[in-house]
């Protein structure tokens, strides 16, 4: 089917939020929040944000990370983390795989980077760095994970390949 799922661990800032939905809405993966949310998603919310795209987000709200677990057990599960010992280069993404990403102020969990060690990618930048910003690293890791996908039911032509230049 193509699909790739993105998980936000508890996040905080509602332009993130919004510039990761829309990258999921141009990509057609499913977006997964985990509470609890540092803003408001309601209809009413959203419609005074102009999300004009936000109909087309596949979107699922969870409690908390074990409401998360006990609705998608044993995930094919990818940790972004800026301590993860491999780039995202490396791993082997496939259909269906979840991406997930920790909130801003503090990445994911301990437990759950130690859980998934195995599973923990990072993307490469200056050691005295602290991090990319939320959105730009969603869209970074899932426009790898498509490209590995051969971009699944995504057009990869332009207006300007039927043009006569």
């Amino acid at each position: 089917m193509g699909m790739l799922n993105i998980v936000l661990v508890e996040p905080e800032i509602p332009q993130n939020c919004g510039n990761i939905a829309r990258t999921c809405a141009a990509t057609r993966s499913r977006l997964h929040l985990i509470r609890p949310l540092g803003f408001d998603i309601s209809e009413k919310a959203v419609k005074r944000a102009g999300l004009d795209y936000w109909p087309m987000v596949d979107l699922q709200v969870y409690d908390d990370l074990d409401h998360f677990f006990s609705v998608n057990p044993d995930p094919d599960l990818w940790l972004a983390t800026t301590k993860a010992p491999r780039t995202y280069t490396g791993a082997t993404f496939r259909d269906g795989c979840y991406l997930m990403f920790g909130k801003e102020t503090a990445g994911l969990p301990e437990a759950l980077r130690l859980k998934y060690y195995e599973r923990c990618i990072r993307i490469p930048m200056r050691p005295d760095a602290r991090s990319l910003n939320l959105a730009n690293s969603v869209a970074v890791v899932t426009y790898e994970a498509l490209r590995q996908l051969d971009f699944p039911q995504l057009s990869g032509v332009g207006e300007m390949a039927q043009s006569n230049l």
